[in-house]
């Protein structure tokens, strides 16, 4: 009986933990083609999210227009705390980290502030 373990020969990898051994590098076929469908699913999710933050953006420019064009000040702490706990809020009914999402959304908000900032030099259209 040979006792020395099993190695991989050429073209052989060892499955998790040293198990049964895959006949090509990376899984084979099957699980490189189910990789390339879970990545394209993460390609479009990364599209709808892009966009998702576009669209979020705008509407931040329409408000900072309507704040402008009203005298309404554009900074609100207040808000800014509401989005961040609500996004904090979520994280925790779903299983994703709070201080995660915070920080995401403290990116955001940094953002809109810039965007804000800059709809506060532009002169009012209703003037």
């Amino acid at each position: 009986m040979n006792s020395e373990p099993h190695r991989p020969s050429d073209g052989e990898t060892e499955g998790p933990a040293g198990g049964v051994p895959s006949t090509l590098p990376g899984g084979g076929e099957d699980a490189q083609r189910i990789l390339q469908l879970l990545r394209d699913e993460l390609d479009g999710l990364d599209r709808t999210l892009l966009e998702t933050v576009k669209r979020r953006l705008d509407c931040c420019c329409r408000i900072g227009l309507h704040k402008r064009d009203h005298a309404i000040p554009m900074m609100q702490p207040h808000r800014i705390g509401v989005v961040q706990e609500r996004a904090a809020a979520f994280g925790a009914e779903h299983g994703v980290s709070p201080a995660f999402l915070r920080a995401l959304y403290e990116l955001i908000i940094t953002e809109t502030c810039r965007l804000e900032d800059e709809i506060i030099g532009v002169p009012s259209s209703s003037a």
